[in-house]
């Protein structure tokens, strides 16, 4: 076909090229109305040939083909995540009263202005490092450890800020840093741990209450009993 009907073709179709050049993807429906709008706007004294019709017929063919393979995989991938997010929210109701350890650094300031503020040590330290934040990130509490052993710690925080005053009830989250004897960072990782006391089902599947506080069961690496 002629460069002149191609473009006939186009204007013809009345096609958003610049929508289907932003999605990236030519559509059966638009192959479609391209076939028929070339067919309309041939040369009658060059008609194209049977070779050429056919191979876009077979053209059209694979696109809806593929079309129709991309719609069952998204039927299956959608079926597959509804079953596991049923057994993810099934498996969480069961662990209700159990311990848990879990990735994270928050903890929850209650009446009693106390709480545990936990971590592993990569290796023995010479100075450990534990800030505590408020909700708005600002730093309410400094605390410093000297000679601590690689391996589970768990520090008791008195609810005070660095001129001890005893903060409000509420959520923090704290991080910790550490060197050893040499200057040299030593790894460190928080937890929190605690008993499950409820579940709460949201978009992104279960969360775990443990009382004041929750996680996600992705963040969950030890359950045990209580």
């Amino acid at each position: 076909m002629s460069d002149v009907s191609t473009d006939m073709s186009v204007q013809g179709l009345g096609l958003n090229m610049g929508s289907a050049t932003a999605k990236n993807i030519l559509g059966k429906d638009d192959f479609l109305k391209l076939l028929v709008t070339q067919l309309h706007y041939q040369d009658p004294l060059n008609p194209m040939e049977g070779t050429e019709f056919s191979t876009q017929l077979a053209q059209f063919s694979s696109v809806e083909e593929l079309q129709n393979i991309d719609k069952s995989l998204q039927q299956s991938l959608d079926a597959n995540y509804l079953l596991t997010t049923s057994i993810n929210n099934t498996m969480a109701s069961t662990v209700i009263g159990h311990d848990v350890k879990a990735y994270g650094n928050q903890i929850h300031l209650g009446d009693s202005k106390q709480a545990y503020l936990n971590f592993d040590l990569g290796n023995d330290a010479k100075n450990v490092k534990i800030e505590i934040l408020d909700e708005n990130d600002q730093v309410k509490r400094t605390i410093n450890l000297d000679n601590l052993s690689k391996g589970d710690q768990s520090i008791l925080w008195d609810g005070e800020d660095n001129v001890g005053i005893t903060l409000p009830n509420g959520n923090y989250h704290y991080r910790v840093t550490a060197t050893d004897a040499d200057g040299n960072a030593v790894s460190t990782q928080s937890y929190v741990c605690g008993t499950i006391t409820g579940v709460r089902y949201g978009n992104n599947g279960a969360v775990l209450m443990l009382g004041d506080l929750e996680i996600q069961m992705s963040d969950v690496y030890e359950i045990t009993n209580s």
